[in-house]
């Protein structure tokens, strides 16, 4: 007994108590290949915790393992987790995603294959612009047919790389429009690929490139692998083809591999993520053994008994059949509205009822396939007075003023960085794109000369009108202050003179330009937590914040605000209360999303993904009717079909709630007569 009682308080061993049978055999499974199937809500965040802190205790040092995550966030989550359990040490651990952490070995092993260590990173948007200043030198601005703009070659782009397919096939699939381009597009690329090495910068997908590369190259290959004696990866079913012959190259080094996620929740093929990764893991990997999570801690049973019946009837799948020990008496609800409007009118309904239930506005979630899909709802939810979060628009790094002072430090960084240079000399007022390109020539930025252009514009004499002479003779202040001294400044430093740089510029040019400078404001809180300029700009460009609330911390006590989302920014979230809308086909699935049998595939795990956010309840709208005039003349409204996903046999684990009538409804409001009794009894007496 004393010994058992030992063991219950005993830290280094108590964590095991907290685990299932399935859990436990995952987290202390030896050191070998091992797939872990983790449902959604069966603890896979917790599970793969503990088999890091397995492996601390057994003796591994946290330095010699590499944990790859989703995001940083969920890197930081898991390792406090890991603390907790081990004590300290666990800050040790090589973790992040696989952006970060190839950034991070290239700068330590890159000059093996010819990759300096203080190359600086484009982002998404960033490759975008580079890619259009090409395309125009190249003269395709002035053609008289249509050719792709800057998003869509970027995107092209990044799914051939990511995916390893060739251009010409990527295009015929994804861009058949694009067919008869397919030569141009190609010498852009090459340009740009030109483009970057002269000017030592790496774009996101350059990133996987190289680190390939070097998993490839003997003897260094052995030398990177050898720092690590795990490897784990978060997510799996959300990797793309590069990243798992990443993975396998390691794996010729390193044998104990470790992979968890969920098929059924693979839902980001537009990134060029494929499922045929975690479903194909036993096979391409030997001796890899499998464990399944099927207890979910999230749902009641009638919640995942609805959610299994429809990912059942996936062709793609693993088998797996999630249960849950949480009664719950509430079945789902499948709710046939009249229209987009009643549909709104019903949701904004049951938030307030919820809420004066007990149900904060934030453990409630309205989900839907496409950002659109909530613009009558919104508009609803303002007139009634009812705040919200909307999650899967404009990301924080993407807003031009971030962009603007990011840009200014990326020049400070690399001053031959041209796509930092076009933005950041169009701040000037009266300085526009070809202005800025003779500047830019001036300074020597390209073609690229030997002389640093910020040495260059110290002495430059521009042609330039009096605003803007002002602006760049404030601008050369700060470059003399955070670029020209001999030791760099602190990150947090730089900012706040950059900031206070922009002020009467972004207040010239932008509207609500405070808390425009309240967002840099945060940035150079960012800033204080990183050792330097170059490790927070890269920092920031791998894994930026969402929003400004992920940098704000947590809210006020007496805040409160419903949460609209996309499905794909819903993913990893959890609420009390989920409502799904346009459950309609050609919403779910989206009607550009059925193509062929594994888009419609990845569609049905989507509304799997929404369905398995829901604690306690979760309702599913469908209007019947939608009004839309595509050509102006033709009938004002169309008759809509429920989701093909959930067929009739899978209704029975639904409460099905047919729609009200038109006189009930205005009966409800105020608006007309009390029933159908009374407004016949009334015809009548006129009769008598």
């Amino acid at each position: 007994m004393a010994t058992e009682a030992a063991l219950d308080t005993d830290p280094r061993t108590a964590w095991r108590l907290g685990l299932n049978q399935q859990q436990l055999a995952a987290a202390t499974h030896e050191a070998q290949p091992l797939m872990i199937l983790a449902g959604a809500g069966t603890g896979k965040t917790s599970t793969l915790s503990c088999r890091v802190a397995h492996f601390i205790e057994t003796g591994t040092a946290p330095q010699r393992i590499l944990l790859l995550t989703f995001s940083r966030r969920a890197a930081r989550e898991m390792l406090g987790r890991v603390e907790r359990v081990v004590g300290g040490g666990a800050q040790r651990v090589w973790s992040g995603t696989f952006h970060a952490v190839a950034s991070r070995l290239m700068r330590l092993h890159g000059r093996a294959i010819g990759v300096q260590p203080d190359f600086t990173i484009l982002d998404q948007a960033d490759m975008a612009d580079l890619l259009d200043f090409i395309r125009a030198e190249h003269g395709h601005e002035q053609r008289d047919r249509r050719f792709p703009r800057k998003g869509t070659l970027e995107t092209i782009y990044s799914r051939t790389v990511n995916a390893q397919q060739p251009l010409a096939q990527v295009v015929e699939r994804y861009f058949p429009w694009c067919t008869d381009e397919v030569a141009a597009i190609a010498s852009i690329f090459t340009t740009y690929t030109n483009r970057k090495r002269a000017q030592n910068v790496l774009d996101y997908d350059d990133l996987l490139l190289y680190w390939n590369v070097l998993a490839g190259a003997e003897p260094v290959a052995r030398q990177m692998a050898e720092r690590f004696d795990h490897v784990l990866v978060d997510e799996y079913q959300d990797t793309n083809a590069l990243q798992a012959e990443i993975l396998l190259r390691l794996h010729r080094h390193v044998a104990s591999i470790t992979v968890v996620g969920d098929d059924a929740q693979a839902i980001y093929s537009f990134r060029a993520a494929t499922v045929d990764n975690i479903l194909s893991f036993a096979n391409v990997v030997a001796h890899a053994n499998t464990v399944t999570l099927e207890q979910n801690y999230r749902s009641t049973s009638p919640l995942v008994a609805a959610s299994n019946a429809v990912i059942a009837l996936s062709l793609q799948r693993h088998e797996k059949t999630l249960w849950s020990a949480r009664s719950g008496v509430s079945r789902p609800a499948l709710i046939t509205c009249h229209d987009e409007a009643d549909q709104s009118n019903l949701v904004c309904d049951s938030v307030l009822r919820s809420r004066e239930e007990g149900t904060l506005l934030r453990e409630q979630a309205i989900l839907f396939r496409a950002s659109h899909h909530s613009a009558l709802l919104e508009v609803e939810l303002s007139r009634r007075n009812i705040p919200f979060v909307k999650y899967g628009g404009l990301r924080f790094l993407e807003a031009a003023h971030v962009k603007d002072v990011l840009a200014i430090l990326r020049i400070f960084e690399n001053p031959f960085d041209e796509v930092c240079w076009f933005r950041v000399l169009q701040l000037f007022e009266g300085v526009g794109p070809a202005a800025a390109r003779r500047l830019m020539s001036a300074l020597g930025v390209q073609p690229a000369t030997a002389v640093s252009p910020l040495v260059a514009l110290l002495s430059l004499e521009a042609d330039l009108a009096e605003p803007a002479l002002s602006e760049l003779a404030a601008f050369k202040e700060l470059v003399t202050d955070c670029a020209a001294a001999g030791a760099p400044l602190p990150a947090a430093v730089e900012m706040e003179r950059v900031r206070r740089f922009c002020k009467p510029l972004f207040e010239r040019k932008y509207r609500s330009a405070d808390s425009r400078l309240a967002d840099i404001e945060q940035l150079e809180g960012l800033a204080a937590q990183s050792p330097s300029r170059s490790a927070f700009l890269s920092d920031i460009t791998l894994d930026p914040p969402g929003s400004t609330a992920d940098l704000a911390g947590p809210p006020l006590v007496d805040e409160d605000y419903l949460i609209l989302s996309t499905i794909h920014s819903a993913k990893g979230g959890e609420w009390d209360v989920v409502r799904i809308i346009h459950a309609a086909d050609g919403m779910i699935p989206s009607d550009m999303a059925t193509g062929d049998a594994a888009t419609v595939e990845e569609e049905r795990r989507l509304l799997y993904v929404a369905m398995t956010r829901a604690r306690d309840r979760m309702e599913i709208y469908f209007p019947l009717r939608y009004y839309r005039r595509p050509r102006g003349r033709d009938d004002a409204h169309g008759y809509a079909q429920l989701t093909r996903f959930v067929p009739e046999d899978i209704r029975r684990h639904f409460d099905s709630i047919a729609p009200t009538s038109r006189a009930a409804s205005e009966d409800a409001d105020g608006r007309g007569v009390r029933s159908g009794h009374v407004a016949v009894d009334a015809e009548l007496q006129k009769l008598w």
